[in-house]
């Protein structure tokens, strides 16, 4: 379980594919407090570590990725060199300052547009067309594994708003045209959505 803050950018160090695809991530976090069989979401998925270290740069942790999990994220586009949102998994008594996030993927969301407005970033989005009706003006989503606010909907589109901070914080500030996202709807607007199906059926 996380809540969408992002506490460290990681970097795609090697990507092998061996059965299922192992990728080693640099991160600042220090291994010495990463148990193996931990949860870190990687970009908004959420991995186990299988191995970590110290390289002469920067700490390391190993994941194995699923050819399914390959196929439903946009962890395809990963390369060596591309930076990664990490959040570690939620702890008893820590701050909630986001969402409760899964780290299980709905699907992948397209960036079809950008545009500044002051020191911050517009930013619009396609949802496919199955998750679109889960997404609310205002309501939460998590996109890279970073909790945002949605400022506006129209059909599969929808808008939000990256201040600088945010833009700073994560790999927000690298996004562009074309890129793929991967997106988790809030649960709480999963279980709305369902009921309103069941009391449609039951009617």
């Amino acid at each position: 379980m996380f809540t969408g803050i992002i506490t460290d950018i990681g970097v795609v160090k090697s990507l092998t594919q061996r059965g299922d695809l192992t990728a080693r991530i640099g991160t600042s976090y220090d291994p010495d407090g990463i148990a193996l069989g931990a949860s870190i979401a990687c970009d908004g998925v959420c991995l186990t570590v299988t191995a970590k270290g110290q390289g002469d740069d920067m700490a390391w942790f190993d994941v194995d990725i699923s050819a399914e999990t390959v196929s439903k994220t946009a962890v395809g586009a990963w390369v060596v060199g591309r930076r990664l949102n990490l959040e570690r998994a939620l702890k008893l008594g820590d701050e909630l300052g986001g969402h409760i996030v899964s780290g299980h993927v709905d699907g992948v969301a397209e960036v079809i547009a950008m545009a500044d407005e002051g020191d911050s970033t517009r930013v619009t989005l396609r949802a496919p067309d199955d998750l679109a009706r889960y997404i609310a003006p205002k309501g939460s989503v998590a996109l890279n594994g970073t909790s945002l606010t949605v400022n506006e909907v129209s059909g599969t589109d929808f808008g939000i708003n990256f201040i600088p901070h945010t833009k700073e914080a994560t790999t927000w500030g690298d996004a562009a045209v074309g890129d793929r996202i991967n997106l988790e709807i809030d649960t709480l607007a999963r279980y709305v959505a369902r009921l309103g199906e069941w009391q449609a059926a039951s009617a």
